[in-house]
């Protein structure tokens, strides 16, 4: 398949590679233009001027892109120039619910739609080992499972439209208590006169093993939260959550605080750092000021 692939941020870009590895990727768009024309100078594709222009050319469409908007902006720009059959795989984090109308819209042109939001960090995207959470038609989804393959390792369907979506704000729920806790336990590890690194290493073999405590306890221990899950995006995922818990009727106290702890971060100008920036607000507890 002939693909286009839509958003070049810190995941898409490595996913638009991957994609150029295994010889699916055609077409890539950008609003930022010169990351477009960058990365097709780089893989030999073409940069288009327009969702529409990419759409016209491509037999499938993978976006990445930041929040619901952008998603349906981005397809109610395709639906002119979509063909029937054209297949369209969302990879951003939206809500259950815009993943749904999304799909309704696509449909009514003739076009078949997957919502798979992935996990695994920009370490994942740019291994092509992330793991992707997929909402929407049987059939659709192993028509899709080549391209699917190309930037993940753990593909799951989880039914229909709205479904992967549902996954993913699973997942994000899961990540703001784990972040949480990992920050707050290093903060008193540090508290307490512990080398950092060694805490993160004997725990790592323990009970509290995790990815995020292998993976991000270390930019905590030098004070350095370089951009890969950022705060801004999850803060926003987190508002999705919150906002598909209230339609269950449930407030999820791991979601309200983490968002709280992120209200700060980023009244303190620290929305573009990794996640992990958490643990200023930790070291705060101690008197720390937050200082890392």
């Amino acid at each position: 398949m002939k693909t286009g692939f839509i958003g070049l941020g810190a995941m898409g870009a490595h996913m638009a590679r991957n994609l150029q590895r295994a010889g699916l990727l055609h077409r890539v768009w950008n609003r930022t233009a010169t990351r477009a024309a960058a990365l097709a100078a780089d893989t030999g594709c073409t940069a288009s001027d327009s969702p529409a222009v990419l759409a016209r050319d491509c037999d499938a469409v993978m976006l990445c892109v930041s929040a619901d908007a952008d998603v349906a902006a981005v397809v109610e720009a395709m639906l002119p120039a979509l063909r029937p059959g054209t297949l369209v795989i969302d990879l951003s984090t939206v809500s259950a619910a815009t993943a749904r109308s999304v799909a309704a819209r696509l449909a009514a042109h003739g076009a078949d739609f997957l919502d798979a939001p992935v996990s695994g960090g920009v370490e994942g995207a740019r291994q092509g080992t992330l793991a992707i959470m997929v909402g929407g038609d049987p059939a659709v989804f192993e028509r899709a499972r080549p391209l699917l393959e190309a930037v993940g390792r753990t593909l799951t369907h989880f039914g229909p439209h709205g479904a992967g979506q549902t996954a993913k704000a699973t997942n994000q729920i899961i990540v703001a208590g784990l972040i949480r806790a990992i920050g707050e336990g290093l903060a008193f590890a540090r508290a307490g006169g512990l080398d950092l690194d060694k805490v993160i290493a004997t725990l790592g073999g323990g009970a509290a093993a995790s990815w995020y405590l292998a993976h991000r306890g270390p930019f905590m221990a030098r004070g350095e939260y370089p951009a890969g899950f950022r705060v801004r995006l999850h803060a926003k995922d987190l508002r999705i959550c919150r906002d598909m818990a209230r339609e269950a009727g449930a407030v999820l106290p791991v979601v309200e605080e983490a968002l709280h702890d992120y209200e700060q971060l980023i009244a303190a100008g620290h929305g573009d750092e990794d996640i992990s920036a958490i643990f200023r607000v930790k070291t705060a507890l101690f008197g720390g000021g937050g200082g890392n």
